[in-house]
């Protein structure tokens, strides 16, 4: 299948997602506000620049959008059906480094959390899922 718009117009649309302050992001960043959490920011000193840095608790957020980061057995998680080799090829380098980066962050004795776009609209979930994880530490 081919794509249905020109390459100049893809390329147009991929430059507008953004990798920070994205509106998930700033809804778990909300929360964990009104929660009495304090953070900061994309921490460039840390492996993978999390999103959220927790310093107290030794702990990281990773906010991760389902579709790029293939959040497994979810429906946002589908696979475009123009390109299928370079979308799966590029799935994999993500859900690859993804992995690595939990990894360098574990062995520097920090704690991650991932929050998956979809689980965002569940709050309540959402709130328990982060206290619950944090009460340990």
């Amino acid at each position: 299948m081919t794509d249905r718009i020109s390459p100049e117009h893809r390329s147009w649309n991929m430059s507008r997602i953004r990798n920070r302050d994205t509106k998930p992001e700033l809804i778990v960043r909300s929360l964990l506000h009104r929660m009495g959490y304090r953070f900061r920011l994309h921490r460039k000193d840390l492996p993978g620049k999390p999103d959220i840095v927790l310093p107290k608790y030794r702990t990281v957020i990773f906010v991760h959008g389902c579709f790029w980061h293939r959040h497994h057995n979810c429906r946002y998680a589908s696979t475009p059906q123009s390109h299928t080799a370079f979308w799966n090829a590029k799935f994999a380098t993500t859900i690859e480094r993804d992995r690595e980066v939990r990894r360098q962050l574990r062995k520097l004795a920090w704690h991650v959390i991932v929050v998956w776009e979809c689980e965002i609209t569940a709050e309540h979930s959402l709130q328990k899922k982060i206290s619950t994880f944090l009460r340990h530490y």
